[in-house]
């Protein structure tokens, strides 16, 4: 398999949407009918607290944990509302209301003058909820088409960065302000990537789309409650196509005909230049196992990353961070020491840029590479991560090696890491990721024998625990129990209980 192709696994319960590169996978998007993610969509809501010390508030959208809404993600259209209904605090709003849009008003106002408790107000998800975070919110809305996207009630125009041509942006800048003065004036546009080659016409239908999809949302907020959802984002499969861009897609296969019937239906109206490439998969093996993406999802959920060198990664994720290790392992090289560090280090680097998409893994990063000496051979590990980086589609930003070796990066968290969607905490160890040995254990009940024994009479005890610390309760520390129960004065019993685990065990008075 060459250049990139998407891989879509659909079944009711689920989709699933792989991106291959080369004939490997890069990215794994994942979607469950019971548990949609919510970013992209927009709510109804109200505002149940207002928190001058974090300089936020607290809406409630219907879901089950109230959503978190930053001042500086406070447009100005709720400043002016706020106004109006508020005597006394125009001075400020209509202060912030002079600046077009921006979000630095609104950053060095607080958030009372900007928001208060009840107060009903159109927002969108910027970021699920995440752990035990509720959403993120803003009030600047953007509703996203093929080519552009719309920021009602906004007065910028901007042009995707990623083009470069002059002359192309110009054409393209002249062509959505003629376009904003005759179908939506009062509103501001981003040209997105996607519409370098788009013409008039498919600007014009774009923008026509967007203004008629935000009219009737409007419509629909007015009479709706607070707490009420009234836009949803495209499901995963066509959201997926609609954000591809810039990627030059050779191939989208699917396995699923109705699925596939409705991809070339939305193909065929906003994206006629996928038509052709789009294949129904009709195989009887299913078409994760048939490109090995199976194997390579589990992969991705473990901490350890094989290099072919022989060294090694390991990735941990916590609340704060991710971190991720680099080591040696069985790979020793041919010359000096060095050398074999500086080839692991950009091994490593490329295996980490994929890794980072593969496990969709966000928020800050530490990398421990193994420590170089050479500043040259640092500036190419931090140039080979870059590169790694430069298909990935979420904003990323690496700073230097620093003075302890380490080097930080961010890369924008909206959705949960692969392992969450996929895993939970584990019941036995709780999320250490480690359980308490045997030994461990045994010293443990040695003391809550004595701590029962000095609070009650019994004529015997009956220990309760997992085959694993009876056995050593009975091999290795036969003599250390033998003593204690010589010292407690009363016979001890041992019963084991297969459902316990080693951590577990319970002390019975008979």
């Amino acid at each position: 398999m060459t250049g990139t192709e998407i891989l879509m696994n659909v079944t009711p319960q689920e989709s699933r949407v792989a991106l291959v590169e080369n004939g490997v996978l890069t990215e794994l998007h994942l979607e469950r009918t019971r548990r949609r993610g919510i970013v992209g969509n927009i709510y109804k809501g109200r505002v149940v607290r207002v928190l001058p010390g974090m300089d936020a508030a607290f809406v409630d959208i219907g879901l089950e944990r109230t959503a978190f809404l930053h001042a500086s993600d406070v447009a100005p259209v709720e400043r002016e509302e706020l106004s109006e209904n508020a005597p006394g605090d125009g001075e400020g709003a209509a202060a912030a209301n002079g600046n077009g849009g921006a979000t630095a008003p609104a950053a060095r106002e607080g958030i009372r003058e900007l928001l208060r408790e009840g107060q009903e107000v159109l927002v969108q998800a910027v970021k699920d909820p995440l752990g035990s975070k509720g959403a993120r919110l803003t009030t600047y809305i953007t509703l996203p088409s093929r080519n552009l996207v719309l920021m009602p009630n906004q007065a910028n125009i901007g042009v995707s960065t990623r083009i470069e041509d002059e002359g192309v942006r110009a054409r393209l800048r002249e062509s959505i302000e003629s376009l904003r003065n005759e179908l939506a004036p009062e509103h501001g546009f981003i040209v997105r990537t996607a519409a370098e080659l788009a013409d008039y016409e498919a600007m014009y239908n774009d923008t026509a789309f967007l203004k008629k999809v935000w009219d009737g949302l409007q419509e629909q907020a007015a009479s709706a409650p607070a707490g009420t959802e009234v836009y949803t984002d495209l499901p995963l499969v066509e959201r997926i196509l609609r954000d591809m861009v810039g990627v030059d897609i050779e191939r989208i296969r699917i396995d699923s005909r109705e699925t596939y019937q409705k991809v070339c239906g939305f193909v065929e109206r906003y994206l006629p230049e996928l038509i052709g490439r789009i294949e129904h998969y009709p195989g009887e093996r299913p078409i994760f196992d048939l490109f090995n993406v199976e194997e390579e999802i589990h992969r991705a959920l473990e901490r350890k990353v094989e290099l072919k060198s022989g060294g090694y990664l390991i990735f941990d994720q916590t609340e704060a961070m991710t971190t991720v290790d680099i080591n040696t392992g069985g790979f020793v090289g041919h010359r000096k020491l060095e050398e074999t560090i500086f080839k692991t280090n950009l091994e490593a680097a490329q295996a980490i840029g994929r890794q980072l998409r593969l496990r969709n893994l966000g928020g800050i990063i530490i990398i421990d590479f193994i420590d170089m000496q050479d500043d040259e051979h640092k500036r190419q590990v931090i140039r080979a991560l870059e590169k790694a980086l430069e298909r990935d589609h979420v904003k990323t930003q690496i700073c230097d090696v620093s003075p302890l070796g380490l080097v930080e990066m961010t890369r924008k968290r909206t959705r949960e890491s692969l392992e969450h969607q996929m895993c939970e905490p584990c019941s036995v160890c709780s999320g250490r990721g480690y359980l308490k040995s045997a030994e461990t254990v045994c010293y443990e009940l040695f003391r809550e024998i004595l701590r029962e024994v000095r609070q009650y009479d019994a004529r015997e005890l009956r220990v309760l625990a997992s085959q694993n610390v009876i056995d050593l309760l009975l091999d290795e520390e036969s003599a250390a129990l033998a003593e204690l129960q010589s010292f407690v004065g009363i016979p001890i019993r041992f019963q084991v209980e297969t459902l316990y685990t080693q951590e577990q065990f319970d002390v019975v008075f008979v």
